[in-house]
């Protein structure tokens, strides 16, 4: 093996691959571009893929923990970086209006720590599991979430 040699694997189209055949075509990957994969997976196995591309597909990194409102549902969004081939592999996820739990997966990544208590500040998306899920800037009497298409402004009929 050539020592000097910059680690590039796995691959886009090996991570697809390799996700299908890991959880056998549950994930679905929905795109592929340059150093870029888009995923679709249920709310049951986030935390399992999650484990999954950290512990053996080298994705070090997790960048972004966003909510989307989409109306019907609510949707988690999760950016990855593997730093050794520069792949971001984006995940989603989506979730029940009334239901809005999903697995945190802080306990893989500490950075997403901060990411899901703002998730949760502004969407009302709890994550199971989390060590202190709680709001970072609007008080904790707050019964509503600011981000949510359902909250009105001032003025807003």
């Amino acid at each position: 093996m050539d020592t000097n040699a910059v680690y590039q694997k796995p691959t886009d189209e090996e991570i697809k691959t390799l996700l299908n055949e890991k959880f056998e075509g549950k994930v679905n990957v929905t795109k592929i571009e340059t150093r870029r994969v888009y995923a679709t997976v249920p709310r049951e196995l986030i935390h399992q893929v999650c484990e999954y591309i950290h512990d053996n597909l080298t994705f070090e990194h997790i960048s972004t923990v966003i909510g989307v409102d989409m109306i019907d549902n609510l949707r988690v969004v999760y950016h990855i970086d593997n730093y050794f081939n520069g792949c971001v592999i984006e995940l989603t996820v989506d979730i029940p209006n009334d239901d809005p739990h999903v697995a945190s997966i802080s306990d893989i990544w500490v950075g997403g720590n901060w990411h899901e208590r703002e998730t949760y500040e502004l969407f009302g998306i709890i994550f199971d599991g989390h060590p202190h899920l709680a709001r970072l800037l609007t008080p904790d009497t707050y019964e509503f979430y600011p981000f949510r298409k359902s909250y009105k402004l001032r003025g807003q009929e």
